[in-house]
């Protein structure tokens, strides 16, 4: 989920997120095994995106709402899993506590998978966006996430600032560019303790991903979805130079030379914690 206020471009389509990030609702199955979903739960899952993610558990639980700021992933997600069980709804979740109907006190469980990054990179909205999500779950509630952790896709971070530099922006306005958030166990463990979680469970893991082998998916595909904040920032007429400068830096740094697969350097951090 990218954070997309009202009038703002929306970058993301199902259609592009399925050809360079398919593999983002694939591997999540150990946040699945912390959610642990029951027959009696009603969950909300934050930056739900698509709802391929979400599709996952529905079978097994009571209801979901599904919220993004994407508005084409949420029209994708209700056409493609929409039912009585299940809603997706557009919503900023930088401003979650403004809508009191969701922020109610009333759901069992919240969810969230590869979004937290993008939510939280706004650092006025950041921690009042954690204490929305506090403020949604019932007493002894459970929330679980999935989120790039620090280091995450540190090579093309890396790649994406120095383009924009050699391109003649400023270093401190090409860093502020990036649109992520990659926090550290321990600023996320300090983080939700403020707002009045208890943490069960913090953990960083090291899991290097395979790109998608789509002709329009790959390392092209995904610096180009993904960084897209990054590209806007220079003129038009020079993004497609980009992209390709950063792709050649990249090669060798991503490709296994025994099959041509190429691979980005993840990070995951995923937590579990309770509201007292």
């Amino acid at each position: 989920m990218a954070p997309i206020t009202q009038g703002a471009k929306d970058h993301w389509s199902a259609e592009a997120y399925a050809t360079s990030a398919s593999f983002v609702p694939k591997l999540a199955g150990k946040l699945l095994q912390y959610l642990n979903p029951k027959p009696t739960d009603k969950i909300l899952d934050i930056g739900c995106g698509d709802g391929k993610f979400t599709e996952n558990f529905i079978p097994a639980i009571e209801s979901v709402l599904g919220i993004d700021s994407s508005k084409s992933m949420i029209e994708s997600a209700n056409k493609d899993y929409g039912s009585p069980k299940a809603s997706f709804r557009l919503v900023d979740c930088r401003y979650l506590e403004k809508v009191t109907s969701i922020v109610n006190g009333s759901w069992d469980k919240v969810i969230s998978n590869a979004a937290l990054h993008w939510i939280l990179r706004d650092e006025t909205t950041r921690m009042s966006t954690l204490r929305a999500i506090y403020g949604s779950l019932k007493p002894g509630g459970t929330y679980v996430f999935e989120m790039g952790g620090h280091g995450n896709v540190a090579e093309v971070k890396t790649a994406l600032i120095y383009a924009l530099v050699q391109h003649g922006i400023p270093i401190e306005k090409a860093k502020e560019t990036s649109p992520w958030f990659f926090p550290s166990d321990t600023w996320m463990r300090s983080a939700l303790e403020e707002v009045g979680f208890q943490v069960e469970r913090i953990e960083l893991e090291y899991r290097p991903t395979k790109l998608t082998t789509d002709a329009k998916g790959g390392l092209e595909g995904w610096v180009r979805l993904m960084g897209a904040q990054f590209l806007e920032a220079l003129p038009e007429e020079k993004r497609d130079a980009v992209v390709r400068q950063v792709c050649d830096v990249l090669e060798d740094v991503v490709t296994r030379g025994e099959d041509g697969s190429q691979w980005l350097g993840y990070v995951r951090l995923r937590g579990i914690a309770k509201k007292i």
